[in-house]
């Protein structure tokens, strides 16, 4: 079984977090990510969990004997951590720039400088 990318856990969790109706708790999550194919312990999903509350991704409240998370964050904002993480990780942000802009499309290339204008004049 492949190990999954980094952050991808993460993601998958907080895909999990989206999608329902509100709050949640670690076991309702657990149930949620885990499959046949790739079961996940209790003990991984709640490391997660509280990773992601100490990044301030996620409020959390006490239910009894347990917690429940929420995001705070809606998925462009995660995504623009995570590409900021990645850009800590590379170490070559310059490097790791260019070769994303040399990656994307005229479409994305336009919004991108479009964002970096309006960010110089805002």
């Amino acid at each position: 079984m492949a190990r999954l990318g980094p952050g991808e856990l993460e993601a998958h969790v907080m895909d999990v977090l989206w999608s329902s109706d509100g709050p949640m708790t670690p076991r309702a999550v657990q149930e949620v990510v885990s499959t046949a194919r790739r079961p996940l312990a209790y003990t991984t999903v709640m490391t997660i969990l509280v990773r992601l509350w100490e990044k301030g991704m996620l409020t959390r409240e006490e239910q009894g004997r347990a917690f429940t998370y929420e995001p705070v964050v809606g998925r462009e904002e995660w995504t623009a951590q995570r590409m900021r993480d990645l850009l800590d990780e590379s170490g070559d942000r310059a490097a790791a720039l260019t070769h994303f802009v040399g990656s994307i499309g005229a479409r994305e290339a336009t919004q991108l400088r479009r964002a970096l204008d309006g960010r110089r004049h805002g």
